[in-house]
C-alpha cells in the first residue's frame, strides 16, 4: 500500500511539476533542507515497502530508478544510511541482553556434570532391567504366539466345517457328471448356488468355484442337446422298423376282426360267391392266413420298446431346471418338422415295387408313432395342436405323393398291393387318434386308377383272344366238350342240342373266353373293394360302373378295332356279329353274377344296369357297316378289272366277264349271310346293288371318257341286264316283288333311252309323274349324248349315218339344245 501510495504521489509530483512548468506563472523555489526532508518521507516509505515481504518489490524498483536522472545514486545512499541506522539499533540491543546471555551459559554449565552423573545412574538401571526383563520377554512372546496360532487353529477349524459340505457337494457335483446324472448334478449346483456357497463367498476358491457353475451348465445343455441330436438321429433310422412293428400289429388285428367276422356270415348263410372264395378255411372257420399270423404273433412291441426315449425326459428335465424348457420345445418341434419333411420325400422310383411303397409308409408310420409317445409321455414337450399340425401337412403331402406315384403305376397287382398298403396305413394311424378320412378318400382315387390299369391289362387279353380265334362255329365232337363250353358260357338252343355229335355251336372259340375274362375282371375289380368299409350296396354299384367301362369302353373299342384291320374279310364279319349277339344275350347272366357275389338285389333303387346291351349292339352296327363298306371295296375292284372298247360299232353278245366274275362272288358271299339277322343280309344286299349301279354310272359319266359308241352302250346294256337278273333271283330272301331291282332303274331308264332313241316321248312327258324316263336326269343325258356326237373327222361314231341320213344328225343337235335348255331351266329353278 505504501509503494502504490508513493507512485500516486510520485505521479501528482509529476503531474504537478508537469502542470508547474507548463503553467505561464513562475514556480517558487525550496530550500535544501526542505528538499532533504521531502526525499526522506519518499524514501522511507520505499523502505518501508521493501522491508515487506507481502509486496512484491518490482514496481518499488522500478519507480525507484525510473523517477529522476541520479536517483538510483540518491537511492543507495539513503540505503546505506538505513542499513547503517539498523545496525546500531542491533548493537544496542545485544549490548543490552549479553549480561544475561553470558549468566544462562554459566548456570549450563553447572548442570552439565550432574546430568552426566545422573545419565550413568540410568544407564546403568536400564541394563539391569534390561538384564532382568529379556527372559520375560521371551515367554511373553512365546504365549502371545501359541494363543495366536490356537486363536488360528479355532478359526480355521470353523472354517473348514463350513467349506467342508461344499466340497463335498462339488465333489459329488463331479461324480454326477462323470457318470451322465446330469439332471441329479443341476439339483446339486443349485444347492451350492442357494445354500453352501454363500455361507463362505469370501474365499477365492469358492469365487472360482462359483465362476465355474454357470459354464458347467452350459456344458449340461451342449451334451443334452448333443443326446438329443443324436436321439432324433436314432429314431429317424428306426422310424422304418417301428411303422413296420404298428403296421404288422395293425394288419394282425385287422385280419383277426376279418376272420371272425367272416365266421360269424359264413355260419348264417353261405353266398354262392364270397369276397375270398378262394381262401382256404379251416373247421372253425378261421381262414389258415389268419391262423398262421396268429400263431406268429409273439409278444406286441411298442415304440418304447425299439427306441430309448430317455434321451428326450432327461433333455427336457435339464432345460425345466435350467428355465430354458421354451428353448428346448421349440427346438424339438422344429427339427421333428424338418425331419417330418425327409421322411414324407418319397424315393424318385418308389412306383416300381411294393417294397419302395412299403418303406415309405413305414418310415411315416414310426414318425407319427413316435409323436404320440412323445405326447402322451411327456407334458406340454408336443401338444395335439402340434401333432395334428403335422399331420394335416404329411397328409396333404402322402396323397399329393400317391396321386403322383399312382399313376405311373401299370400293374394292377401293384396297384392293389398299394391299396392294402394304404388301408394298413391308415387303420394303423387311426389306431393312434388321427382322422384318415381323406387316405380313404383317396382310395377312390387309386380305384379308379386301379380300374384303368385292368382296362389296360383286359384290353391286352382281349386282344390276344380276337388274334387267336379262327372266327368259325365250335365244333363240339361229344357231349363232355359240349358240357365243356356250356359250363364256361351260357348258352342254351333246343334245335343244337337236338342234332347229334359231332355238331356245331354258331359262335366261335373266343365267345365263352370272353365271357371267362369279363367274369375274372370282376373278381379282380371286387378284390380293391375288400376292407374299404363300405356297404354291399356301394360295392355292388362300383362293381357294375367297373364292369360297364370294360364292357363300352375296353372291349368296345377292341371290337372296333378288331372290325377295322384289313385282314378281317367278309366271313369273319359275319361270325364277329354272331358272337355279339350271343355275347349281348350273356349280359344278363353278368348281372346275376354280380348280384351273387355282393348280395344286392338288381330290384334296389340305385342299382346300375350293365350296358354291355348298347356295347354289343354298337359292335354289331359296326361290323355291318364295316360289312357294307367291304362289299363295296370289293365291288370296287372288281369294276377296276372293267376293260371296255367304247369305240366298238357292236356288242359282243354276252356279258363283260369281270361282271360274270362280280356277280358269282356276291351269290357266295350272300349264302354266307344267311346266319346273319334278315335285315342285315337285306340291308347288305340292297347296299351292294345300289353301289355297283352307281359304279357302273359313274363309269358313264366319267370325264375322261370322251367318246362312246352305241355299240358300247349295248355292251354295258347287257351288262346291266346281267345285274337285273341277279337282282331279281333274290340273293337274299325277305325282299317283296322287285324292290332290289329298284337299285338299277336310273341305270334301265338312261341306256332303254339311248337304245330305242325313243328322245320325242322323254322330252314331251319330261316332268311328268308318269313319265317313261322319270329317273333319267337331263344333265346325265346330255353328258352321255355328247360323248355320242361326231365331235372329230378321224373317229366320228356317227359317219356312216351321216353320210346316210344328215337328218338323224340335226336331230342330235336339236336334242342336245333341247337338253340343255332344260338343265339351265333347272340351274335357274334350283
Amino acid at each position: 500500500m505504501s509503494m502504490s501510495c508513493w507512485k500516486h504521489d510520485s505521479s501528482m509530483q509529476s503531474n504537478t511539476d508537469m502542470y508547474d512548468s507548463s503553467s505561464s506563472s513562475p514556480k517558487i523555489p525550496k530550500s535544501p533542507q526542505e528538499e532533504d526532508k521531502e526525499e526522506g518521507k519518499v524514501y522511507g516509505k520505499v523502505f518501508a515497502e521493501l522491508e515487506s515481504v507481502d509486496l512484491p518489490l518490482g514496481t518499488t524498483l522500478r519507480s525507484v530508478y525510473d523517477d529522476q536522472p541520479n536517483a538510483h545514486k540518491r537511492f543507495m545512499e539513503k540505503l546505506d544510511a538505513r542499513i547503517r541506522n539498523h545496525d546500531r539499533e542491533i548493537e544496542k540491543m545485544c549490548n543490552f541482553h549479553h549480561q544475561g546471555f553470558v549468566d544462562a551459559i554459566t548456570e549450563l554449565l553447572k548442570v552439565r556434570a550432574d546430568a552426566e552423573k545422573l545419565m550413568g545412574q540410568v544407564s546403568d538401571t536400564n541394563r539391569r532391567l534390561q538384564d532382568a526383563g529379556r527372559e520375560v520377554t521371551a515367554q511373553t512372546e512365546e504365549v502371545i504366539r501359541c494363543r495366536i496360532q490356537q486363536r488360528n487353529m479355532a478359526t480355521t477349524v470353523e472354517k473348514l466345517q463350513l467349506c467342508i459340505p461344499v466340497l463335498e457337494m462339488y465333489s459329488k457335483l463331479k461324480e454326477q457328471l462323470e457318470s451322465k446324472r446330469y439332471y441329479s448334478a443341476l439339483k446339486t449346483m443349485e444347492q451350492l448356488e442357494n445354500i453352501y456357497i454363500p455361507r463362505v463367498s469370501q474365499y477365492r476358491f469358492c469365487q472360482i468355484m462359483a465362476e465355474t457353475l454357470p459354464k458347467l451348465r452350459e456344458e449340461i445343455k451342449e451334451i443334452s442337446m448333443s443326446d438329443l441330436k443324436d436321439f432324433l438321429e436314432s429314431i429317424r433310422k428306426h422310424s422304418d422298423k417301428i411303422g413296420e412293428t404298428a403296421m404288422r400289429q395293425a394288419q394282425q388285428h385287422r385280419t383277426f376282426n376279418s376272420a371272425v367276422q367272416k365266421q360269424v356270415t359264413l355260419s348264417c348263410a353261405k353266398p354262392l360267391y364270397g369276397l375270398n372264395s378262394r381262401t382256404p378255411l379251416n373247421h372253425n372257420g378261421l381262414s389258415a392266413e389268419a391262423t398262421d399270423e396268429e400263431e406268429m404273433d409273439e409278444e406286441v412291441l411298442t415304440a418304447q420298446d425299439l427306441v430309448d426315449f430317455s434321451p428326450v425326459y432327461r433333455c427336457l428335465h435339464i432345460y425345466t431346471v435350467l428355465g430354458d424348457r421354451e428353448t428346448f420345445e421349440n427346438y424339438y418341434r422344429k427339427q421333428r418338422k424338418k425331419q417330418a419333411r425327409l421322411v414324407l420325400q418319397p424315393q424318385s422310383n418308389m412306383h416300381e415295387t411294393v417294397e419302395g411303397y412299403r418303406k415309405y409308409f413305414n418310415q411315416i408310420v414310426g414318425f407319427f408313432v413316435v409323436e404320440d409317445h412323445i405326447l402322451h409321455a411327456t407334458q406340454g414337450l408336443v401338444t395335439r395342436a402340434f401333432t395334428d399340425e403335422l399331420w394335416n401337412m404329411a397328409l396333404s403331402k402322402i396323397i399329393a405323393v400317391l396321386r403322383t406315384h399312382s399313376s405311373y403305376c401299370s400293374d394292377p397287382d401293384l396297384v392293389l398291393e398299394l391299396k392294402n398298403l394304404i388301408v394298413i396305413f391308415a387303420d394303423t394311424l387311426q389306431g393312434y387318434g388321427f382322422p384318415v378320412n381323406r387316405l380313404f378318400d383317396l382310395l377312390f382315387e387309386v380305384r379308379d386308377q386301379y380300374n384303368e390299369t385292368l382296362l389296360k391289362k383286359w384290353a391286352l387279353v382281349f386282344r390276344d383272344i380276337f388274334e387267336q380265334d379262327n372266327y368259325s362255329p365250335i365244333p363240339v365232337e361229344n357231349e363232355e366238350e359240349y358240357k365243356s363250353v356250356v359250363s364256361r358260357f351260357p348258352f342254351h338252343d333246343a334245335e343244337i342240342e337236338k342234332q347229334q355229335f359231332p355238331k356245331k355251336l354258331p359262335m366261335s372259340q373266343s365267345v365263352p373266353q370272353i365271357y371267362a375274362q369279363v367274369k375274372e375282371f370282376i373278381y379282380a375289380s371286387l378284390k380293391f373293394s375288400e376292407s374299404l368299409h363300405r356297404s354291399s350296396t356301394e360295392i355292388d354299384d362300383m362293381l357294375r360302373k367297373s364292369t360297364n367301362l370294360l364292357l363300352t369302353r375296353t372291349l368296345s373299342s377292341c371290337l372296333q378295332n378288331l372290325i377295322k384291320k384289313p385282314h378281317i374279310g367278309l366271313t369273319e364279319l359275319v361270325q364277329i356279329i354272331i358272337n355279339t349277339t350271343h355275347l349281348e344275350h350273356a349280359c344278363k347272366y353278368l348281372e346275376d353274377f354280380i348280384t351273387n357275389i355282393t348280395n344286392v338285389s338288381p330290384e334296389t333303387v340305385h342299382t346300375t344296369r350293365l350296358y354291355g346291351l348298347s356295347t354289343f349292339k354298337d359292335a354289331r352296327h359296326a361290323a355291318e357297316g364295316e360289312i357294307y363298306t367291304k362289299l363295296n371295296q370289293k365291288i370296287d375292284e372288281f369294276i377296276q378289272l372293267a376293260d371296255y372298247e367304247w369305240g366298238m360299232s357292236e356288242s359282243d353278245g354276252r356279258a363283260s366277264g369281270y361282271l360274270m366274275d362280280l356277280i358269282n362272288f356276291l351269290r357266295s358271299t350272300f349264302q354266307v349271310f344267311t346266319h346273319l339277322p334278315g335285315k342285315v343280309a337285306q340291308t347288305a344286299c340292297m347296299s351292294a346293288c345300289k353301289h355297283l349301279a352307281t359304279s357302273l354310272m359313274q363309269m358313264l359319266l366319267d370325264t375322261e371318257l370322251k367318246q362312246i359308241s352305241m355299240g358300247a352302250i349295248q355292251q354295258f346294256n347287257l351288262d346291266v341286264m346281267q345285274c337285273e337278273l341277279f337282282a331279281s333271283s333274290e340273293p337274299v330272301p325277305g325282299f317283296q316283288g322287285d324292290t332290289l331291282q329298284l337299285a338299277f332303274i336310273d341305270l334301265r331308264q338312261l341306256l332303254d333311252l339311248f337304245m330305242v332313241w325313243d328322245w320325242s316321248t322323254y322330252l314331251a312327258d319330261y316332268g311328268q309323274p308318269t313319265s317313261k324316263y322319270l329317273r333319267v336326269n337331263p344333265s346325265t343325258a346330255l353328258a352321255l349324248l355328247e360323248k355320242m356326237k361326231d365331235t372329230s373327222k378321224k373317229n366320228n361314231i356317227f359317219s356312216q349315218f351321216r353320210k346316210n341320213d344328215r337328218d338323224k344328225q340335226k336331230l342330235i343337235e336339236t336334242v342336245v339344245k333341247q337338253l340343255r335348255s332344260l338343265v339351265n331351266g333347272m340351274s335357274q329353278h334350283s
